[in-house]
């Protein structure tokens, strides 16, 4: 079986060779770390990059202007991973970058999203976003009119038919969606994370028109691409999850956020699209009953240290599709607790409709010596 074959027969629960061998990903320190100690640079591979930057692997749905993993993946002969179209969801045309203010070690700047955040110059952390786009009706009429009109202009690449021509040949799964499209990520890039929590009982309707709005700017979109190509999965990426559960509440998800889910979900199953994943970070058994429920077919990453364990969720939920699941500290600790861990998650292997991997990106306190030992062993059980 070839990549695609064995994704689409793993999530189906169908007999398939094995299931698919792919990584997550990995922080950049990590790669830089396993370097030093053994890991052969691919050619390609992109060097010198700041520590914190992610580098995708074969199981994080990925894009043509992504970073991604050669290294790793040439070295233990890993499956060709997901792909996603490389295409524009959200903001378009992209905010100007425009500098407020600035000092030797940090720049205060608009970025392309339209949020105002401290950016370091040095990218040791993350930018902290001080202001966000949406602060009123008036804020969000601008930015519709201006940011997010209903049109496809410009939002694929310049080589689009070359994407095209690829797709036709492939032999590895190809997405579409991820961000922007998420329907509570959205909202949070929009508003800001404590506005939207106001928001949804202090303006709702101005939340329901937002949603409107972004769902038929998803399904007028992503129609016309799938006019042009069929796809084998569909992607959100939300991270609505905390280490103790939910950031919001079962009213306000069936309020605000299922008839989203819904109808967008409806529109991927009429385009013959039946595996339908989504990415949320932190403690997600709350929320595996309505994102079921809003027509949601696969989780992942099922993060262990936010109580997520991957044989419990498939007890509970047999049909549901995962991706992840392996407690990266158990990589850390060595041989032992690796061995444990993969005896852990071997029988749902076994059950189908999951792809095993790192629950994260693979954090730079794994020895590179650990690393191996835990891929070979469970490559042995895949």
């Amino acid at each position: 079986m070839n990549a695609r074959e064995r994704f689409l027969a793993c999530l189906r629960f169908q007999p398939m060779d094995r299931a698919p061998n792919w990584e997550m990903g990995y922080w950049a320190g990590t790669l830089e770390r396993w370097y030093a100690e053994g890991l052969p640079p691919h050619p390609q591979a992109a060097r010198g990059l700041v520590p914190g930057a992610g580098i995708k692997g074969e199981g994080f749905p990925w894009r043509r202007s992504e970073l991604k993993d050669p290294s790793v993946s040439a070295y233990f002969g890993l499956d060709k991973g997901l792909e996603k179209i490389d295409g524009e969801w959200g903001i378009w045309p992209p905010f100007p970058k425009e500098v407020f203010w600035e000092d030797d070690e940090n720049v205060k700047q608009r970025m392309a999203d339209g949020t105002i955040a401290l950016v370091r110059k040095d990218s040791t952390t993350l930018p902290h976003v001080l202001e966000w786009p949406v602060t009123d009706r008036a804020s969000w009429d601008k930015l519709k009119d201006e940011h997010l009109r209903i049109d496809i202009a410009g939002r694929l690449p310049d080589d689009w038919d070359q994407h095209l021509a690829l797709y036709r040949e492939r032999d590895w799964p190809l997405g579409i969606g991820g961000p922007f499209l998420g329907v509570f990520s959205s909202l949070r890039t929009l508003f800001g994370f404590e506005r939207l929590m106001y928001a949804f009982f202090d303006e709702p309707q101005l939340v329901h028109d937002v949603l409107d709005h972004l769902t038929e700017l998803w399904i007028t979109i992503f129609g016309q691409v799938l006019d042009q190509t069929d796809v084998d999965y569909a992607y959100y990426w939300e991270d609505m999850s905390y280490k103790s559960g939910s950031m919001v509440s079962p009213r306000i998800f069936r309020e605000f956020l299922t008839p989203v889910y819904q109808r967008i979900n409806a529109f991927f199953r009429q385009r013959g699209i039946d595996i339908i994943l989504l990415d949320t970070d932190g403690s997600v058994w709350d929320l595996i009953p309505l994102f079921q429920e809003a027509g949601v077919t696969g989780l992942y990453p099922f993060e262990v240290r936010a109580g997520m364990d991957v044989a419990a969720v498939r007890a509970r939920y047999p049909r549901l599709q995962m991706m992840g699941g392996i407690d990266k500290n158990a990589i850390v600790a060595g041989p032992a607790a690796i061995d444990q861990e993969l005896a852990r998650i071997a029988p749902v292997i076994r059950s189908g409709g999951y792809i095993p991997g790192c629950d994260h990106y693979v954090p730079p306190d794994v020895p590179w010596e650990h690393f191996c030992y835990y891929r070979q062993q469970l490559a042995s059980i895949l």
